[in-house]
């Protein structure tokens, strides 16, 4: 122990770390106790050394001595009268220690380094950067590669969600034939245990789906069949619901239902949804296959499982078609009782009242969700209501029944009153007005927004019986609930459209407009407004904007009849769009002669004419027009059929049957012309144009005697002319202008009996003009011109 004390100065400190900067007088006191220890005598006092033990050194092994021992003798305790008393050890400071204020070195300016750690890396320097992996290994390039392929099937889908499947297919090809590429270059490098299982399914998945949104289903079926012949992939079993899929767009619904089943076996019961979408697309597959039995038998599955509402409006559907009156009311109960997403909170359906806080893209879900479900309730309630009971008025006070038991749940709902107003507008298929505008005055007591709607109803269906003054005031009512209905706007427009307030109307209509920017009947009515003020390029340009939305042939007609108006060549294309669209439309096709008549085409004219006249037999510009044609031509045996026709139309019309008898003179049948001017004189004795024409053709046979009798019958007919004109005098200015012309008229023939002997000028009554009126297309089913509603 001596020997190993005395070489403490040689060694060095390892607690010199820990050490007060205030420790150097205790340090050499310290190693004075030490350099002592030798002189130390057992069992009493130290020789020439500090006996006061608080200045003892700490023991330790450092100095060959143990805990709890006296240092000379062992078995006696430090710091006691029998033991030596020796180096006491120091009290335990409360400061801390072994830290100071530089970062790198500490007390004395010795840095804290036990292990000598510190001086090998101060003599070897720093140490070298690591080395990188080789970038042309192998399987750095697989990795490479794997990751370019994952980018291209990222890309893929992204271009197939922008519905961008052109580009989609192209990248997904890529992505295929890398991957390929990149099995084959492993098997060389022989790492075929690191082929990627999972890449390789993913890729030809991608594939295959983009071929299906291509439309490219020879090519998608056979990767699906590529893909499930693999053992590799397991789970590629649900794949045939997709294969399903292509079926059912090609129209081949047997082979889409025998891969909706085989996907049904191997789906166990736990996934009771996705048997529930399997059997949903197996009905629905019969139902496209006419089949609505075994239809049935699916939907029924589902609402046995569980109320889903799209199931049990298909089987309503089912049920309907069947018609299975017992079973229907059975599933619109089941309908009823079907669990809505988002039904159990209580939401406020006003829209004042809600806060936009809440307003958040689940919130909207939620009520996406259930207006869906709204929706299917009401249409099937509407759609069975006169098929659950011989009486309609039973079928449908049976469902508000049910569905005011629904409201009691569910308050916001309004679906009986929605009902209740679907049963008052059913009575309008029957035209039953009066119960109609009854039914729907009741909601006057109800809510504000029903009694709004109401209003709007009535205010069409007085519009329908042409009381305008009732339908203006419940239009009015409606504005004043809720001035920004379009439905209202357009109605109160109407109403001064019919009027003749057509700056008024037309500033409701775009108001109507303003709300509702795709409101057909707010446009369409825009465009007849213009129309009627002469704003023919606004009026075009309105009724192209409903043609945009609703490709009609309404719109089309009034767009060909504006060009006409305006005089544009486009007018004779628009109308043969039209005919095109409605070929038997009698009005289009005579309006179509005349175009092609006022261009001077009369072959076209003529085929157009006779068209008309094949499906309207009873139009008296048709039949004037080809009666005509046929005179101009020579063809008097078919002109004669046409004006007798005209003259069995219009019997009081003399000028038909004056017609027919010029008819028999210019095709040389004088005998007969004559009788037939003979019988229009018996029938019209005060008609100076025949008179006329007899006193022609007795001239012409030669007989003077008999045309002078014409002729004295002419003469008296001037004079009873000439007395009631002077009777009448000032009063009838026509009248004068009138009888002066027959004067004149009558004159002529005078002179061309007396100076001529009988040579008379036929008037232009042979040939008459026919001034064509304004047409419109008739649709043969409809009772109106348009469907649309409103004007």
């Amino acid at each position: 122990m001596m020997e190993f004390a005395q070489n403490d100065d040689a060694e060095e400190d390892v607690y010199a770390a820990f050490e007060p900067e205030t420790a150097n007088a205790f340090d050499a006191s310290s190693r004075n106790f030490s350099g002592v220890q030798g002189h130390e005598v057992v069992g009493g006092g130290s020789v020439g050394g500090v006996t006061n033990p608080l200045m003892q050194a700490p023991p330790s092994k450092w100095g060959g001595t143990s805990m709890g021992s006296a240092w000379g003798v062992p078995g006696s305790r430090l710091g006691t009268v029998g033991g030596n008393v020796g180096a006491a050890r120091p009290m335990t400071s409360n400061r801390g220690v072994g830290f100071n204020a530089s970062p790198a070195l500490f007390n004395n300016g010795v840095m804290f380094d036990p292990t000598g750690q510190g001086r090998v890396a101060m003599t070897m320097g720093p140490a070298p950067p690591l080395k990188k992996r080789g970038e042309n290994s192998p399987e750095e390039q697989c990795a490479e590669v794997e990751k370019m392929i994952h980018k291209l099937i990222e890309e893929s889908a992204v271009l197939a969600l922008q519905k961008d499947y052109g580009g989609a297919l192209e990248k997904a090809k890529e992505a295929g034939k890398k991957e390929r590429q990149l099995c084959k270059q492993r098997e060389q490098l022989g790492l075929a245990d690191q082929i990627n299982a999972d890449l390789t399914y993913a890729v030809h998945f991608n594939l295959a789906v983009q071929y299906q949104n291509h439309q490219l289903y020879a090519d998608a079926l056979n990767t699906y069949s590529l893909i499930l012949r693999n053992l590799q992939f397991p789970q590629a079993a649900r794949l045939r619901v997709n294969m399903g899929n292509i079926h059912v767009a090609q129209g081949r619904y047997l082979l889409a239902i025998k891969m909706y089943r085989l996907t049904l076996d191997e789906t166990p019961t736990a996934s009771r949804e996705l048997r529930h979408k399997l059997l949903r697309s197996i009905g629905n597959a019969f139902v496209k296959l006419g089949q609505y039995r075994d239809a049935v038998v699916s939907y029924e599955a589902i609402m046995e499982g569980n109320g889903d509402i799209n199931a049990g409006f298909n089987l309503l559907l089912c049920y309907y078609a069947l018609g299975e009156r017992e079973k229907m009311k059975r599933t619109f109960q089941k309908l009823l009782n079907c669990k809505m997403t988002g039904g159990e909170e209580d939401e406020d359906t006003d829209d004042e009242k809600k806060d936009v806080l809440v307003d958040d893209a689940l919130r909207k879900k939620l009520k996406e969700d259930r207006a869906h479900f709204l929706n299917c309730i009401m249409t099937a309630a509407r759609l069975i209501a006169p098929a659950i009971d011989k009486d309609w008025r039973a079928g449908y006070d049976y469902l508000i029944e049910r569905l005011r038991h629904y409201d009691m749940r569910d308050s916001a709902s309004h679906v009986a009153s929605e009902l209740e107003m679907c049963k008052c507008l059913y009575y309008l298929k029957h035209k039953s007005y009066r119960e109609a505008i009854d039914g729907l005055k009741a909601f006057e007591k109800k809510d504000r927004m029903l009694r709004a709607r109401a209003a709007t109803n009535l205010a069409y269906l007085y519009f329908l019986e042409g009381d305008y003054d009732s339908g203006e005031k419940y239009s009015d009512m409606s504005l004043e609930a809720n001035r920004y209905n379009a439905k209202a706007l357009v109605n109160k427009g109407n109403f001064l459209f019919m009027k003749g307030a057509y700056e008024k109307a037309k500033g409701y209509y775009n108001d109507a407009l303003a709300v509702e920017a795709d409101n057909i009947e707010a446009i369409y009515n825009l465009g007849l407004t213009a129309k009627r003020l002469g704003l023919y390029e606004e009026a075009l340009k309105m009724f192209k904007r409903v043609q945009s939305l609703v490709d009609s042939h309404e719109v089309v007609y009034q767009i060909a009849d504006i060009n006409d108006l305006v005089g544009s060549p486009n007018a004779l294309e628009w109308f043969s769009r039209l005919i095109g669209r409605v070929p038997t439309d009698p009005n289009i096709l005579a309006r179509m002669g005349s175009l092609s008549a006022r261009e001077g085409d009369d072959g076209q004219a003529f085929h157009y004419y006779l068209e008309a006249y094949r499906y309207y037999q009873v139009n008296m510009d048709v039949i004037s027009w080809l009666g005509t044609y046929f005179v101009k031509n020579e063809v008097y045996d078919r002109a004669i059929q046409f004006f007798e026709r005209a003259s069995q139309i219009q019997p009081l019309e003399v000028r038909w049957l004056l017609m027919v008898a010029s008819c028999h003179r210019r095709h040389g049948d004088y005998g007969q012309a004559k009788r037939l001017y003979e019988a229009v004189h018996r029938k019209y004795p005060e008609n100076m144009e025949c008179l006329r024409y007899l006193v022609h053709l007795c001239k012409d046979a030669g007989l003077i005697d008999e045309a002078n009798e014409w002729f004295k019958k002419i003469k008296k007919l001037e004079q009873r002319q000439q007395e009631k004109t002077d009777d009448a005098g000032s009063q009838d200015e026509d009248g004068d202008v009138k009888h002066g012309a027959r004067t004149a008229a009558s004159q002529r023939v005078v002179a061309s009996v007396s100076t001529r002997g009988g040579d008379m000028m036929e008037d232009e009554l042979d040939e008459p003009h026919i001034a064509f009126s304004e047409v419109k297309p008739t649709n043969n089913e409809d009772d109106g011109e348009i469907d649309l509603p409103g004007i």
